[in-house]
């Protein structure tokens, strides 16, 4: 199963808001703290995990256009500062039997950063 996630903050920093979507529903958390849009985006990520469990997926690729912080999820870039802790927390917030990719998209591509968008064009 695809699950899009995308983060961002306004001002940045400023208030992190995420978006997740799974099953063409999107899932807005917005006000979740104050942050960077690099901490935006790795609380996307784990919301993700989040929703994927709550929905019962097994098996599942998390697509998202922060290219950090996926390499970085992936473990192809080595994590520094605040990476370590998001990245730690990221790894914990997977369930043992929850079999989970990461994989980057065009930003274009992105479904949860168009749900994101859509709520500021109001």
């Amino acid at each position: 199963m695809k699950i899009y996630f995308d983060g961002g903050c306004r001002p940045n920093p400023g208030a992190m808001e995420t978006a997740v979507v799974a099953q063409g529903c999107a899932d807005v958390r917005q006000n979740i703290g104050h942050g960077s849009s690099f901490d935006a985006e790795w609380l996307a990520l784990i919301h993700a995990v989040e929703v994927a469990v709550a929905i019962g997926a097994s098996n599942v690729v998390l697509l998202g256009d922060a290219a950090t912080v996926v390499s970085q999820a992936i473990g192809r870039t080595k994590c520094r500062g605040v990476a370590i802790a998001h990245r730690a927390r990221f790894m914990a917030s997977i369930p043992a039997g929850l079999a989970v990719k990461v994989r980057q998209i065009k930003r274009t591509q992105n479904l949860a950063g168009i749900a994101l968008s859509r709520l500021h064009d109001r």
